[in-house]
């Protein structure tokens, strides 16, 4: 059993409730979104380990998706659903940034092996934090916010990460302190409360980052 998320994307209401269902059977943490927008909206709230996507769908296809993901810097693996079997076709979503191609029909041990496979070659799952259109890549310490990069220090970094793994949750500045500069006492409150208005200026409007009077900050 696997405890990997995958987020199903799939304009066919069937097809999403068949691969959820086959998913989920399999262990796999299982979202679905209707459409190209759908996916990129849950995929700014959070990263997943893998997407299937479905190539023809309404408005934003499946192509242009793979295509957004891959300029915004996201480097999770892409199987692509499609129904379209020609060489130009598979080439265009290969050239769209997605990892493999599946043709439908397909068989459902096909599509589960492809899905681990990708996932063993897919990056680990907490290379990537993500929260309200923010991604932090945990390697490189590279930060977006969309399409902009934020160009953070390594100290507004740390910060970062420290406020994404407990989104939701209020930092008090002790932990900010004992997490991000090392220990009690080695730097003092203000110092805390310097680099999260350096992180607000940096993630822009509208704001992410909530001051609990008295105690810390949370990410909203």
């Amino acid at each position: 059993m696997s405890s990997d998320s995958i987020l199903v994307v799939d304009d066919d209401a069937a097809i999403r409730r068949m691969l959820t269902r086959t998913l989920e059977r399999e262990g796999y943490v299982v979202e679905a979104a209707a459409d190209g927008g759908a996916a990129l909206a849950a995929i700014e709230r959070a990263v997943p380990n893998l997407v299937v996507l479905d190539v023809a769908m309404p408005g934003l296809d499946g192509l242009a998706v793979s295509q957004l993901l891959r300029r915004r810097g996201l480097a999770l693996p892409v199987l692509m659903l499609t129904a379209r079997d020609a060489v130009d076709d598979r080439i265009a979503g290969l050239d769209a940034g997605a990892d493999d191609y599946l043709v439908k029909p397909f068989a459902t041990g096909e599509l589960l092996a492809r899905i681990r496979a990708l996932l063993r070659r897919g990056r680990e799952p907490d290379e990537l934090l993500a929260h309200g259109g923010v991604v932090l890549d945990l390697r490189t310490r590279a930060a977006r916010r969309g399409d902009r990069d934020l160009a953070l220090s390594p100290r507004e970094a740390d910060l970062l990460e420290l406020l994404l793994r407990n989104r939701g949750q209020v930092v008090t500045r002790e932990l900010a302190v004992e997490r991000v500069w090392g220990g009690p006492g080695a730097v003092g409150w203000n110092s805390v409360d310097r680099y999260v208005s350096y992180l607000r200026t940096k993630l822009g409007k509208p704001g992410l980052i909530d001051t609990v009077r008295g105690v810390g900050f949370v990410l909203r």
